[in-house]
């Protein structure tokens, strides 16, 4: 018989260092007014360069998570990384890290890349391994500082000028006590289009131009879009389809429909187009949490959002939550939780 898995933790994590929209607008020489209101950018938070590294971060909300779950690092099975690419080191596994920093001595450690669509796919797959009985407690975690990796001089980069600095982590347990239960997770969806796949880079570092001097020279180690103008345009006409399929498979899979949904979660994107994606899901200013005072921490994004709402009282018990994300690759995810109030 399949168990039922429920979130019993939540903990988020933000460095000190505040980074404005009027800064960045200074910085980017783009109107302030375009970067706050048009981007959605008040302030997001930035790391030092010589701390808040993702492995920091991520044992910062991890241990949040724990305690807000009660449960004991030494009780996990498996911890998950689901953050950014760019890590402590290269071709390194934060995950094992992480599990060695807190004390999961007897959990596996492994890494799930989907970029910035990471926490829906994350909490689907590990679910998938609590229902069946191949785990019982699993700490997930994530963390950004992409925000290392943006020009602000490089206008072809703008789209990315939200990116902020930040951890999440969630505590999936598999047949937990009710009053341990702050969430149980439903069903979750994800599509995925393959043809922008090379549309956002950091060019240089990889296999294909490896890092070098002339590399350094030419500022090829930030992230770009080659072709801005063409993305934009291929993907105007797929974004908002994909967003509101996965988010239509993952509630009428947990027996919603749109209208059932009372707090979302979204990934940060421009206003107008959060607004759009609120007004179709029929969403109202109460029952979501706009970003704009962090930016696009990758898949933090959710639980950042989720903590919000929580604080602000905009999620209670028996609120159907729905989480909803993009990454560039470019996939859309959605997962949904059915709030216990805890």
């Amino acid at each position: 018989m399949s168990r039922t898995v429920a979130l019993t933790g939540l903990g988020t994590y933000v460095p000190d260092e505040v980074l404005t929209g009027e800064e960045i607008a200074e910085i980017s020489e783009i109107p302030e007014e375009v970067v706050v209101e048009k981007m959605g950018m008040r302030e997001k938070r930035v790391c030092p360069p010589d701390d808040d590294h993702v492995s920091d971060m991520c044992v910062a909300a991890g241990r949040e998570a724990l305690a807000d779950a009660g449960v004991d690092a030494a009780d996990l099975d498996l911890l998950l990384y689901h953050g950014s690419e760019y890590k402590d080191h290269v071709v390194w596994s934060a995950a094992a890290d992480v599990a060695e920093r807190i004390g999961a001595d007897d959990a596996y450690a492994h890494e799930s890349y989907a970029l910035c669509a990471g926490a829906p796919i994350a909490i689907r797959h590990t679910a998938a391994q609590l229902r069946v009985g191949d785990v019982d407690r699993a700490l997930l975690v994530t963390a950004s500082r992409e925000e290392d990796l943006v020009d602000y001089g490089n206008e072809d980069a703008s789209f990315m000028f939200n990116f902020g600095s930040g951890a999440a982590a969630t505590v999936l347990e598999a047949d937990p006590a009710d009053d341990r239960t702050r969430a149980v997770v439903r069903e979750s969806a994800a599509t995925t289009d393959g043809s922008f796949s090379r549309d956002v880079v950091m060019p240089a570092g990889g296999s294909a131009i490896p890092p070098s001097r002339e590399t350094i020279e030419a500022g090829e180690h930030t992230l770009t879009v080659p072709d801005p103008e063409d993305m934009k345009e291929r993907l105007a006409d797929v974004s908002a389809p994909a967003f509101l399929s996965v988010a239509d498979e993952a509630l009428a899979d947990s027996g919603y429909e749109r209208d059932d949904v009372d707090f979302l979660a979204l990934t940060h994107m421009k206003r107008s187009f959060h607004e759009y994606l609120c007004g179709e899901l029929g969403v109202d200013d109460a029952e979501q949490y706009y970003l704009d005072d962090y930016g696009h921490v990758q898949s933090a994004d959710q639980a950042l959002a989720l903590a919000e709402g929580l604080d602000r009282g905009r999620v209670a018990d028996g609120d159907v939550v729905l989480c909803l994300a993009a990454g560039t690759g470019y996939t859309w995810a959605a997962t949904v939780l059915e709030w216990t109030g805890r």
